[in-house]
């Protein structure tokens, strides 16, 4: 096994399915076995979920919510979202743990590195919701935050292309993807891979990225034995 911890980043559009919001139960039971069978080969777990799905801090400074109020309701939607990937993982024999940048009890107690590796080493899956816990951060940087946090092996962006181009493959079909960047090239070659902070965050602690087709069956067990899947981004 090449990569032994990992943290997987999910957006929350992508637990929606074709509806584009609320959840679709074929995704939640595709992912649930997707990381069952990582545990199954022996990996460590940990994983983070956006929240687009159901709110979008942004989003509501179109409707009147302030940006700080608009941002902790984000942050409530992905203990949501946390809490479905926990139902799906238990329905396939998957224990896990919600720790959460804000405290909601009783569902999700405050995240720390010590109690997120130890709960890893344990054998369980760690779903980490509630962002970094402050407002003005994405979710791409709370997965940057605590795949340091826990000493990830590797920051892992589930996708629903299968990893990073030249353009939007979606819609410039002479887009060619990549196998391998560094981060400066990355960087300098503007590719959107996740917001600035995040990447600064990974590129420092020289913490790999590999962006992925989170869709395609059995991607997650081949990366973690060192397939060549998706685009990876190291320093």
């Amino acid at each position: 096994m090449k990569y032994k911890r990992i943290l997987l980043k999910l957006s929350g559009e992508s637990l929606a399915g074709p509806s584009g919001s609320g959840f679709d139960t074929g995704m939640l039971a595709l992912y649930a076995k997707e990381i069952k069978s990582a545990i199954d080969k022996g990996a460590q777990v940990a994983v983070v979920l956006g929240g687009g799905n159901i709110f979008r801090g942004l989003k509501g400074n179109n409707v009147g919510i302030d940006r700080v109020q608009g941002d902790y309701m984000g942050m409530l939607a992905t203990v949501i979202n946390s809490i479905a990937i926990q139902s799906a993982l238990k329905s396939v024999g998957i224990e896990s743990t919600v720790l959460s940048g804000l405290a909601v009890d009783p569902v999700a107690e405050k995240v720390s590195g010590p109690k997120a590796v130890k709960l890893l080493e344990k054998g369980e899956v760690v779903i980490i919701a509630g962002g970094t816990g402050n407002p003005f951060f994405t979710t791409d940087t709370a997965a940057a935050l605590r795949a340091v946090e826990i000493h990830a092996d590797l920051l892992l962006k589930g996708t629903r292309v299968d990893g990073i181009y030249t353009a939007d493959p979606e819609k410039d079909k002479t887009a060619v993807k990549y196998d391998h960047l560094t981060f400066d090239e990355a960087y300098s070659k503007g590719l959107n891979i996740m917001d600035l902070t995040a990447f600064t965050l990974c590129m420092e602690n020289k913490l790999p990225v590999i962006v992925f087709d989170v869709h395609h069956e059995g991607n997650l067990s081949r990366i973690i034995e060192g397939e060549k899947v998706g685009t990876l981004v190291t320093v």
